[in-house]
């Protein structure tokens, strides 16, 4: 399963602690790395079995679950700019008269009228939640779509697709297979968000590449790779060093 498809499929639980648990790992739902069970990990000299050991890699690579939540486009959140200030001052332990003195808006009433609207948000969440749930029972006409990776960009209709139409998407665009080059560069959104969801496939996590890496990576997919390079960035599939010295796949 892909690193998306974990994410959105994940149990409120398995969200909340950030890693989900298979036969014989744990895996974590920000990142995909894996932890093997039954092998203890070594860290400064302690020794950690597996689960302890995916929780410090949270801690490490990620800060916290919280963090890395907040830190996702606000059309997936679902949260205006000031309530994400809001919710990472709440975070941090802040009272209401230091959140007030911080952010510098009306007094401390105001920040608890704040915490209200942000409760009645989390009930109608639970509710619709609960009620998306029930709904799976009964709708037989919903369409599977393609997961969102977690670091879309300017989420919008463009990444409307089903999985039927990523099919048919990538047996246009890839006749030869999707580890081959490209046919043509896509004219319309939805197309270029399959096809460099396929690409971003060639690099691998936790791994850092040069220009001349990227370059070749990519000129294997397509003559123009400058072009693959600057959309995979834009969509948030690639991030880089502002010098461009550096190429990463964005978590």
């Amino acid at each position: 399963m892909q690193d998306a498809e974990m994410f959105w499929s994940a149990s409120h639980d398995e969200l909340k602690q950030g890693y989900i648990e298979e036969e014989n790992q744990f895996i974590c739902l920000l990142c995909g790395n894996t932890v093997q069970k039954g092998i203890v990990y070594p860290i400064d000299g302690t020794l950690y079995e597996a689960e302890r050991y995916m929780r410090i890699h949270i801690e490490n690579a990620h800060q916290s679950v919280f963090e890395y939540l907040i830190d996702l486009d606000k059309k997936l959140t679902g949260l205006t700019d000031h309530q994400n200030r809001l919710l990472r001052l709440f975070y941090q332990g802040k009272n209401d008269a230091e959140v007030q003195e911080e952010m510098g808006i009306g007094s401390s009433s105001t920040i608890r009228n704040h915490r209200f609207v942000l409760k009645e948000k989390e009930r109608q969440a639970k509710l619709f939640l609960a009620m998306m749930e029930l709904l799976k029972d009964k709708d037989n006409h919903a369409p599977a779509f393609v997961p969102l990776h977690q670091k879309a960009r300017m989420v919008d209709d463009r990444y409307n697709v089903t999985q039927d139409e990523k099919e048919v998407i990538l047996k246009k665009f890839f006749p030869q297979g999707s580890q081959a080059a490209l046919s043509t560069f896509p004219p319309k959104e939805k197309q270029r968000f399959i096809v460099l969801q396929e690409i971003s496939k060639r690099f691998k996590n936790d791994q850092k590449y040069s220009e001349k890496e990227i370059n070749q990576i990519l000129e294997a997919a397509y003559h123009d790779y400058v072009l693959l390079r600057r959309y995979l960035i834009e969509y948030g599939f690639l991030d880089r060093k502002p010098d461009g010295s550096q190429y990463w796949l964005k978590k």
